[in-house]
């Protein structure tokens, strides 16, 4: 058979269906099953997507794709307007369980162990990033480093962390910085650890992986970066209220891995209530 021949029955075929096809209209099928199905089905879909979208975050939908976030500099504003009316206390940096506070210190203080003394990194200077009122400077911090310095982005926590709360250790503080972690760029090689707790959340992914390669640069020998924060126990959740995302472990893991850090060790802080979301120690270097 030649190709034309071919071709022609095909274009023949096709013809006699379309003809066929012509013929029928909603008219004809509206009643059908199938068809009031689909419209149904449409309906349904939508109506549940939208009430999806209303009631949890696009980025727990698609718990993944967390890289980027709509509107950045809104996800930012939403953090330091929430933090505008949250006390400079440790009820408030502690969010209403401040009852777990000293296990939390205590947990921070044996991990933080693993990786300071001789051998290890030094104990000259620490950057404590989202210091607050300087509640783990205060418990942790202070009493293993000869100085230290403190990073927020809220002003009215710096000012009582150095007139109140941190009493004579104020004393031991090279630099307050008023900055958000994302323009903060760190000296180079001045750090023996650089603690993170409850800040990598209120950063994008793509934030996060900047600033721990520019905090890379600014540790000293045998220096330590450590994040500690609160872990989803799947994929990823993005709270609107304090604009945090919560992140897998292995979601952070891969952004560590990313900014050319490697993992020195990983712990989960035991003693906290079953009802809270797990938290995670991370050391890297």
């Amino acid at each position: 058979m030649s190709d034309s021949t071919s071709i022609m029955e095909f274009s023949g075929t096709h013809q006699a269906f379309r003809n066929r096809w012509a013929k029928t209209d909603d008219e004809m099928c509206k009643h059908s099953m199938s068809f009031h199905l689909h419209k149904t089905l449409r309906k349904e879909f939508f109506a549940s997507y939208l009430y999806l979208l209303e009631q949890i975050p696009l980025v727990k939908l698609y718990a993944l794709t967390c890289e980027y976030i709509k509107g950045e500099k809104q996800f930012y504003y939403r953090a330091q307007n929430f933090y505008k009316d949250v006390p400079p206390s440790e009820e408030g940096m502690m969010g209403d369980f401040v009852e777990i506070s000293d296990i939390d210190l205590e947990g921070s203080r044996q991990f933080l162990k693993k990786f300071v003394g001789p051998g290890k990194a030094g104990t000259k200077c620490a950057l404590d990033c989202g210091c607050g009122i300087g509640r783990v400077s205060k418990g942790v911090l202070f009493p293993v480093f000869e100085s230290m310095e403190m990073l927020d982005m809220m002003e009215e926590f710096i000012l009582h962390a150095h007139e109140c709360y941190l009493g004579d250790y104020a004393d031991r503080v090279e630099s307050y910085y008023l900055y958000n972690l994302q323009e903060f760029i760190p000296p180079r090689k001045k750090y023996d650890v650089i603690w993170m707790q409850w800040v990598a959340c209120h950063l994008t992914d793509k934030d996060l992986m900047e600033f721990l390669m520019r905090a890379k640069e600014s540790l000293r020998p045998n220096g330590v970066i450590i994040i500690k924060d609160n872990m989803a126990r799947q994929g990823c959740k993005l709270d609107p209220i304090d604009s945090s995302i919560i992140r897998h472990l292995d979601i952070m893991n891969g952004i560590i891995q990313r900014a050319g850090l490697n993992i020195l060790d990983v712990e989960k802080q035991e003693g906290f209530p079953e009802a809270i979301v797990p938290v995670w120690m991370i050391a890297m270097r």
